[in-house]
């Protein structure tokens, strides 16, 4: 498989979302045509964000999960968690609308924008470094095209580092803590991940990651 260069748009700059058969990470790639032969009705290309360029919040997560995004094609649908977070995303007005684990419910997002570190289904959702590296690319031109973007939420580690090295900073500059904020180029507020896995074993509670958006609406609310 050959492998393709990174997408720029008209003006030079890194292009926000990658093609349908993005061929970047060779590993990636054979898992997703493995997959299109396996579950031909499912998306199984790289998710696109989803919601407003214009929003001033943009969230972003690890990657697609298995029977969420990379099923449905919209960023945490169809997995457990979407549950927890567009029910918090509403209770701040971040969105509106049912959220039905699929992408004809009538979910909008408001004033709020959601991505991935990496656009593509990895194998036993673990991305390994040089994916999360090559990828990078896709969330700088993401950050490019939201003239507005004022605030971003990393939810866990990983999207914590791929932000903090795709906003030119030093990891040394901005620690991942639950409940941080980072003044980057964009102000920084960190989650844990809201998985199933955090949330039963308690790493993460609802309260816990309310308090993180709540922080966030005050921030913006108070930006404009």
């Amino acid at each position: 498989m050959a492998k393709q260069g990174a997408a720029k748009t008209a003006a030079g700059n890194p292009a926000a979302e990658p093609p349908g058969d993005c061929s970047l990470c060779p590993r990636l790639a054979d898992f997703r045509h493995m997959l299109r032969k396996r579950e031909p009705d499912w998306f199984n290309a790289p998710v696109p964000s989803f919601g407003p360029r214009d929003a001033k919040l943009l969230i972003v997560g690890l990657a697609p999960g298995m029977h969420g995004a990379n099923r449905t094609g919209r960023p945490f649908t169809g997995d457990y968690a979407g549950d927890l977070l567009y029910a918090t995303l509403k209770e701040y007005g971040f969105a509106k609308g049912d959220y039905e684990e699929r992408i004809d419910d009538t979910l909008e997002l408001i004033d709020a924008r959601i991505s991935n570190a990496v656009r593509c289904l990895p194998p036993e959702n673990k991305p390994v470094p040089a994916e999360i590296n090559t990828c990078r690319t896709f969330l700088e031109g993401t950050f490019d095209e939201m003239p507005k973007l004022k605030a971003i939420v990393a939810l866990g580690h990983i999207a914590h580092n791929a932000t903090v090295r795709a906003l030119g900073a030093k990891q040394t500059a901005a620690k991942f803590g639950h409940g941080a904020a980072h003044p980057l180029k964009f102000t920084l507020f960190d989650s844990y991940h809201c998985s199933r896995y955090n949330t039963n074993t308690r790493v993460l509670t609802p309260e816990m990651f309310r308090a993180v958006f709540r922080n966030v609406r005050a921030f913006i609310d108070k930006a404009q």
